[in-house]
Parts: structure tokens; C-alpha cells; sequence
């Protein structure tokens, strides 16, 4: 087996990253040649992101950040708490969040050979759940909030309006998880599936025939839209207004938002 300086050792491992024990195996596989050994690592880094990759996410970081012009989020999972805290997967999800900034969504596929080289490094998946950019036009806002302390949670809401007003929606969404901004986005194969349900309900069936009708169309309203609808949801900041109530009287029109949870 070739003999490896114990310089040669570090130096790839200050070019990798990798432990001193990959290092010095990779090097010795290579014959010394520190540029084949580092590719070495790099293989070997992608078998253990291949062997990972089924593995659930739900640990992790969502980081945001957002001005008068643009906003941008990203949410980074891993498997364990303490991974999450991890002071180089921070810096990598860091990264990502400023190439989302800086080129949008599309460029996290550049991040791959980063991804799968940090995978090596800490022993376990680590997977890019999401990003987003929303950029602000002429009277739009921007506005993001994530949910401490966890940090596994959050929102990036573009808006019509004050920015104020929108982080405040960004907080309720962060919240409610809303899954669509109006019924009209609703699929109406989804609504006659609920409806159907309800429709076999023994409280709907036991009432008069000609009752049920209505009694299911306000089930659907009170159940189902002011649980999945944006609009229909209850404010949180005030229970008793709806959130279009609540938005109509901020003079909030809302455009557009992204919602990240690493545990869902």
C-alpha cells in the first residue's frame, strides 16, 4: 500500500473537507495523485447521498430574506436536530439562499456536487425542500417571516400593499397553511370529493332530503374552505374576521406566496 505524507493528508483534506481517515484511504487508492483522490471523495460522497436518499427530512433550517425589490426563501432538510445546527450545514444552506437571491429557484440544481459532498462529510441526507424569489413591481410589497425559534417554518408573501401588512399575512400563513389564496383555485374534482363525503355524513342523511343540499354546501364552507382557503381562513391576529376581511381592510391584495415546513 503506498505510504502518504502526512502533509499530502492535509492538504486534501483542506481542499475536501472530508475526514482525515477518507483522505488518507482516497490518497492511497490513488497512488498519491491528490486531483485523483479528491475525485475519489467525490464519488464516494455520491454513493453515501444515493445510499440516503429515501431517508426523511423533516429537521433542517428555512431561511428568508426580503427589501423593497425582492424576496427569497429556501428551506434545507436533514434527518436530525442537531445536523440542523450544524455550523457547516448552515453555511451551505446560507449559500444557497444567496444564489436564489442572486439567479432564482432554478439554480439550486447547481448546488448538487456541494449537496452530496456535505451528505459525505456529516453521515446523512441532506436535501434542498424548497426555494422561492418573488421580485416587486410598481406598488408591490414583499414581505418574509419565518417562525422562531425552530426556524422550520416560513413564509414569503407577494402583495399589493404595505409591507407592514403583508408580514403580518405572512404570519398568518406561516400559521393556518392555507393551501390555496381563493376557492376559485380550489380543483373541483377536490370539492366534489369532500362534498361527497359529507353528503354520507349521518347527520346530513338523517335530515330531511330536501335539507342536505344546503346543509352540506355550508359544511364545505365552514369545514373545508375556511381550513384550506386563504380567504375563507380566520384572521389570526382576529379570530373573528375572515382573512379577506382582515386583508380588505389593510388594502392588501395578495399576488403570490411560497409556505415551507420542513416537518409536513
Amino acid at each position: 500500500m503506498t505510504e502518504v505524507p502526512a502533509a499530502l493528508v492535509m492538504e486534501l483534506r483542506k481542499r475536501s473537507g472530508a475526514g482525515m481517515m477518507d483522505c488518507k484511504r482516497a490518497l492511497q487508492e490513488a497512488d498519491g495523485d491528490l486531483d485523483a483522490a479528491y475525485q475519489l471523495l467525490r464519488e464516494w460522497g455520491a454513493a453515501q447521498a444515493g445510499k440516503r436518499a429515501g431517508r426523511e427530512t423533516t429537521e433542517g433550517i428555512v431561511l428568508a430574506r426580503a427589501d423593497d425589490s425582492s424576496g427569497t426563501i429556501v428551506a434545507v432538510g436533514s434527518e436530525t436536530e442537531p445536523v440542523s445546527k450544524n455550523d457547516e450545514f448552515r453555511a451551505f444552506a446560507e449559500h444557497v439562499l444567496d444564489l436564489v437571491e442572486q439567479e432564482g429557484p432554478e439554480v439550486v440544481s447547481k448546488v448538487e456536487d456541494e449537496r452530496t459532498e456535505l451528505i459525505a462529510k456529516i453521515g446523512e441526507n441532506i436535501v434542498v425542500r424548497g426555494a422561492a424569489r418573488f421580485d416587486a413591481g410598481n406598488g408591490e410589497s414583499i414581505a418574509a417571516y419565518v417562525h422562531p425559534p425552530a426556524n422550520k417554518i416560513g413564509v414569503l408573501v407577494k402583495a399589493e400593499g404595505s409591507q407592514e401588512a403583508a408580514r403580518r399575512l405572512a404570519m398568518h400563513i406561516a400559521f393556518a397553511a392555507p393551501r390555496y389564496a381563493t376557492r376559485d383555485e380550489v380543483p373541483e374534482e377536490e370539492i366534489a370529493n369532500e362534498r361527497a363525503v359529507y353528503e354520507k355524513l349521518p347527520e346530513v342523511e338523517s335530515k330531511p332530503e330536501q335539507a342536505r343540499g344546503k346543509i352540506v354546501e355550508g359544511m364545505l364552507g365552514k369545514r373545508f374552505f375556511a381550513e384550506t382557503v386563504l380567504a375563507d381562513q380566520a384572521w389570526i391576529h382576529e379570530p373573528k374576521k375572515t382573512v379577506a376581511q382582515a386583508l380588505d381592510e389593510e388594502g392588501l391584495k395578495v399576488l403570490d406566496f411560497e409556505r415551507f415546513a420542513l416537518a409536513e
